[in-house]
C-alpha cells in the first residue's frame, strides 16, 4: 500500500492497560499519530478490518503495515526516538526484558483478569488469583528496594509496560492493595498516577465515528 502522507492511525481505548502503555511510549517518543478512540462493545468496521482479532491497541503505519501488539507498538515508537532512554535496559539485557514482559502479559495478566473480573470466568476464585498476583507484586516491591525503577536507575520500558497493569490490580480493591506491605511498589505507583505523563495520556477523546475529523495524539501543550 502506498504511503498516505498522513500520520499513522492509532486505535485505542482509554482505560485499556495495553493501550495505555502504547500511548505512554508514543507520547514519550514524540511520534504523532491519528488517534481513534473506540468502545470495545461498539467496534467500528474499519477497526476490525485493520485487525480482525478486535483488541486494542492497533497501529496502522503510513504504508499499511499493522502493528497490533502493545509491546510492539512501544518498541516501534521508542525505536524511532527514545529521548528518555527507556530502552537502555533492553540494550543491556534483552533476554531479561523479554522474560519480564512474557511473565507480565502471561501469568500476571491471567491472574489480574480472574481477580478483577472473576464473574466472567467460570470457576475462577478471585481470592486465589489475588494471592497469585500479589506474589508477583511482592517481587516488584523487593526489586524497587534496590533501585528506584524496575528498569534500573531510571524509569524505562519495564516500568511503563507494567505500571498500567499494577494500576488495574489496585483498582480491583484499593483498600486491600494499600494495606499490603509493599511500600516501595506503592510509592512507585503513586508517583506514576500523579505524574503529568500519566495525566496526559489519560485525556479523554470523543468516540471515533466514520467521517470524523482527525484527532492528533499527543496533543501539544
Amino acid at each position: 500500500m502506498p504511503d498516505t502522507g498522513q500520520p499513522p492511525i492509532f486505535w485505542s481505548f482509554r482505560r485499556c492497560p495495553y493501550a495505555m502503555r502504547a500511548r505512554l511510549a508514543i507520547a514519550a517518543s514524540g511520534q504523532v499519530v491519528q488517534l481513534r478512540e473506540i468502545l470495545l462493545r461498539d467496534k467500528p468496521d474499519a477497526f476490525l478490518l485493520a485487525s480482525p482479532k478486535g483488541t486494542v491497541p492497533v497501529l496502522v503505519l503510513e504504508d499499511g503495515t499493522v502493528i497490533d501488539e502493545s509491546r510492539d507498538v512501544m518498541f516501534w515508537a521508542l525505536g524511532r526516538n527514545d529521548p528518555d532512554d527507556w530502552l537502555a535496559i533492553w540494550r543491556q539485557d534483552p533476554q531479561r526484558v523479554t522474560a519480564f514482559l512474557d511473565r507480565l502479559d502471561g501469568p500476571f495478566k491471567h491472574d489480574l483478569d480472574r481477580y478483577k473480573y472473576a464473574s466472567r470466568y467460570a470457576g475462577a476464585d478471585a481470592t486465589i488469583h489475588q494471592a497469585n498476583g500479589a506474589k508477583f507484586l511482592h517481587e516488584l516491591d523487593t526489586a524497587l528496594q534496590q533501585t528506584r525503577a524496575l528498569s534500573g536507575a531510571n524509569l524505562g520500558i519495564l516500568d511503563f509496560a507494567c505500571l498500567p497493569f499494577v494500576r488495574q490490580f489496585r483498582i480491583a480493591n484499593p483498600a486491600w492493595f494499600d494495606a499490603q506491605p509493599w511500600p516501595h511498589l506503592s510509592a512507585w505507583l503513586s508517583a506514576f498516577l500523579n505524574s503529568a505523563r500519566f495525566q496526559k495520556i489519560m485525556e479523554k477523546y470523543p468516540q471515533w465515528k466514520d467521517g470524523a475529523a482527525s484527532v492528533t495524539f499527543p496533543t501539544s501543550g
